[in-house]
């Protein structure tokens, strides 16, 4: 009796450095090995498939949208499914994720990098509906590295904008729970766009704090405790924005990473029931459980599909709604 290989689920959705095709056939695995490049802080580290998938992802990116680049440059109008389709998704960026979230003025700015973010997250989730290959988005390390790239444009160039110090008192919060005793009704007004009205209102607030009596010492105490009450608060809400910087990465890496781990795991886990029902069952048990699964699969394929595409928006948009919170801390 042949030595029965149970096939593992997990293998199929992970990175590693044994690209397998066939689990047996003819009685023996069919893999690739791939390099070992050396030992980097006491481990060792190979060439990995992801690795691969995802150079393979940016070859493809750049043979797709160099011609249509250099077509567009030229000045040629869009011609063509192949050539409307892909343009049409740098387009819906721009107009439906950049401009909303970051704003008119400043969105073509940065459009380039949610354009490359998008097209490579999309590349590499459908690279996972093709057999033998593999989605290097259900990695969360490779997630990681995309949410790290995100964070730094959430965050640089907002500094860049504004300047690191005003950038970070922009996240610190104005709370006053008592209104300081020694300002006037009239210095509560804002400033006045009008130099006629500006004298108006200062003359009218000097005239104010005239006729206002001296604070007494219980205004005093209730402003002074009311002050210190604000900074607490105020210093609470400043170190949670501090940390909800952090947070919001790692948002993006965990749940990309999630989506696509799971939906592949699951069509691996549905195949395996092929396995096991030949290894336990008859032929008939064999059959129906093939033709469920199978139906299973390419059932929930074409969700993965749209998965796929969903996943690359909801990152993409993120991040662009991020930044514009970041570049624009007044609204």
């Amino acid at each position: 009796m042949a030595d029965h290989h149970e096939p593992n689920a997990f293998h199929h959705v992970m990175d590693t450095h044994h690209w397998e095709f066939f689990d047996r056939l003819f009685g023996d695995v069919v893999e690739l090995k791939l390099p070992y490049v050396g030992t980097i802080f006491g481990r060792d580290v190979y060439i990995t498939k992801f690795m691969i998938l995802e150079l393979l992802a940016a070859a493809l990116i750049l043979a797709i949208f160099i011609p249509i680049c250099r077509r567009a440059g030229r000045g040629e109008l869009p011609k063509g499914a192949w050539w409307n389709a892909f343009e049409s998704l740098l387009t819906f960026i721009r107009n439906d994720v950049a401009k909303p979230a970051i704003g008119e003025a400043e969105a073509d700015k940065y459009l380039p990098y949610l354009w490359t973010v998008f097209v490579f997250v999309l590349f590499c989730n459908l690279l996972g509906m093709i057999p033998f290959l593999g989605s290097p988005t259900a990695s969360i390390y490779m997630t990681a590295a995309l949410a790290v790239c995100s964070f730094i444009m959430m965050h640089v160039p907002a500094m860049a904008k504004m300047g690191p110090l005003h950038y970070f008192l922009a996240l610190w919060p104005h709370i006053e729970i008592v209104p300081n005793p020694w300002r006037g009704p009239g210095d509560a007004h804002g400033p006045h766009d009008a130099h006629g009205s500006h004298d108006h209102a200062s003359a009218h607030a000097s005239s104010a704090a005239e006729d206002t009596p001296a604070p007494s010492v219980g205004q005093i105490l209730t402003w002074v405790f009311g002050a210190s009450f604000g900074f607490v608060l105020s210093l609470m809400i400043f170190v949670i924005e501090l940390f909800g910087t952090v947070i919001k990465a790692i948002i993006l890496a965990v749940r990309l990473f999630a989506n696509m781990f799971a939906g592949h795991l699951v069509l691996a886990i549905i195949l395996g029931f092929i396995y096991a029902a030949g290894v336990t069952g008859g032929y008939l048990l064999w059959g129906t459980v093939t033709f469920s699964s199978v139906l299973g699969v390419v059932a929930l394929s074409l969700l993965e599909l749209f998965v796929g595409f969903l996943q690359a928006y909801v990152f993409t948009f993120l991040t662009a709604l991020f930044m514009g919170m970041a570049l624009n801390p007044e609204h």
